[in-house]
């Protein structure tokens, strides 16, 4: 009897999910991806959408400070254009070789007793491949990608919650529209007109609030008891204001938002030790493939 009191008096855990974002975060910055993929949105926006080379460098930088992705942003102005081939030429040219197998990492991960999940704006092909050259493809429960938030390319946005499309339904679209004229972001800067608004974008990624909400509804996540670990201060931020408790990683300085910094996720422990400290016979190992999309379910 007495063990068993002493059973119940124990502390539940803090946290019952750790989420982690990807890129710049499970690897580090050096791998030079991130350059690489950066280079790829400009030639893809001069080969394939027509923009003129001279604008790319202002156009894209207004883009992804204004709609969290280049990707959002170019879909926010106007242009149209097939998902799978932009994220096929982004990510296909990449130097995955810069990536090695990270075996002190898949270690710390695999000593975690609780709910790991990836959370990226990547679509799944690379998130994978990337997973599986740094050795950590077995080390999560799933993955929330582009396809798990964009399961349908919508062409118009909507302001309802509940108006969530998913892989399978039966959405036929119109490409008899016309396409919509391009709205001049630049212009729109350089000569402010109050009664004039950004447009809005059909692409559900981070920072918004509400794909971070998306991703925490799909995969049964409580706030509250999640850590969410990301290279990118907006995105801790964003986190923060739906109630995620926040690791900045990829610094040693913690900006407002973020309840810890880490200047490698190889710091993890020293840093976070408490995540270990909990029963490890609730230690949980994953096998197999990793699960893609909507199956991060609980």
């Amino acid at each position: 009897m007495e063990y068993e009191n002493q059973y119940r008096l124990t502390p539940r855990p803090k946290y019952d999910c750790l989420l982690f974002d990807l890129d710049d975060t499970l690897y580090p910055v050096s791998s030079g991806l991130q350059r690489e993929c950066g280079k790829n949105i400009k030639d893809y926006m001069v080969e394939k959408l027509g923009i003129e080379k001279d604008k790319i460098v202002e156009l894209s930088n207004a883009l992804y400070k204004n709609y969290g992705t280049t990707m959002a942003g170019l879909r926010a102005i106007g242009y149209d254009f097939d998902y799978d081939e932009y994220h096929s030429y982004v990510h296909g040219r990449l130097p995955y070789e810069n990536l090695r197998q990270d075996p002190q990492l898949r270690s710390l991960l695999l000593s975690l007793p609780v709910r790991k999940i990836i959370f990226t704006n990547a679509d799944k092909d690379h998130a994978k491949k990337a997973l599986k050259k740094l050795g950590l493809e077995d080390c999560f429960e799933g993955i929330i990608c582009f396809e798990t938030l964009n399961p349908i390319h919508k062409n118009t946005v909507s302001d309802d919650e509940d108006d969530i499309e998913f892989l399978g339904s039966s959405v036929t679209r119109n490409d008899s529209l016309k396409t919509p004229e391009i709205f001049d972001i630049i212009g729109h800067f350089a000569n402010p007109n109050p009664d004039v608004t950004l447009p809005k974008t059909p692409i559900v990624c981070k920072p918004q609030e509400s794909a971070i909400e998306r991703a925490l509804k799909i995969a049964k996540i409580n706030p509250q008891r999640t850590l969410f670990f990301d290279d990118s201060v907006r995105n801790i931020q964003a986190g923060k204001r739906v109630g995620l408790h926040t690791v900045l990683v990829g610094s040693s300085q913690r900006p407002k938002g973020a309840d810890y910094a880490l200047e490698s996720i190889h710091n993890i422990k020293q840093a976070l030790p408490e995540l270990w400290e909990m029963d490890m016979k609730s230690e949980v190992n994953y096998t197999g493939q990793v699960a893609v999309e909507t199956s991060v379910t609980a």
